[in-house]
Formats: structure tokens, sequence, C-alpha cells
């Protein structure tokens, strides 16, 4: 609830991720490290990750990530910038990034 009302919450270190694959955990796992209020590009996780040429795969798993406020993939963006994919929609990613601070509210 606290996130929601813009809270800097902490969540769990550790998830259950055993009906993941490998590369899947890899790139969740990855994600988790982008810090509140900041968001990163699909190639630089996959650069993170060990598989710069990955980012399209990045992306396929982002879209099967199960926990979207804990494995925060909202804030992952295109390399130019661009607001681009989110399970819940992109309102909803705008909604997010809006709230952490990421981007300005419109």
């Amino acid at each position: 609830v606290g996130y929601f009302k813009g809270a800097k919450v902490t969540f769990p270190e550790r998830l259950d991720m055993s009906a993941a694959t490998t590369f899947q955990r890899e790139v969740w796992q990855a994600t988790r490290t982008i810090p509140y209020g900041e968001s990163r590009s699909y190639k630089w996780l996959a650069e993170k990750i060990g598989r710069p040429k990955a980012t399209r795969a990045v992306g396929g798993a982002l879209g099967k990530n199960p926990l979207p406020i804990i494995v925060p993939c909202h804030r992952v963006i295109g390399s130019n910038g661009d607001l681009t994919g989110f399970t819940g929609g992109l309102d909803i990613k705008i909604k997010l990034l809006e709230l952490e601070g990421a981007i300005k509210k419109r």
C-alpha cells in the first residue's frame, strides 16, 4: 500500500523464481537492481546480464514477469527514451514512473 502512496518500499530480497527459465531469472534479478525513481534501457539490461545482443529476448522475459512491481519492469524503457511495452499497459507504466518520479507528470 505504501508504494502506491509514493513511499519507497523495500521488497523481499529472495523470491521464488523456480518456475522461470535461467534466462528469465537473470533478467528479473538484474531488473531488481534498477533504483527507485530511475529507468534503464533494454540494451542496458541485456549488457548487464552479459548478453548484449539479447535486447528482444530481454523484452520477452520482462513480458512474462509475474511480479511487475517487485521486479520493476516498468523501469525498463527503449534506448531512445521511448516508453515501450508493459504487461499492465502503457498507461500503467507511465503512472508508475510518474509515481516514482522517474518521469514528470503528464
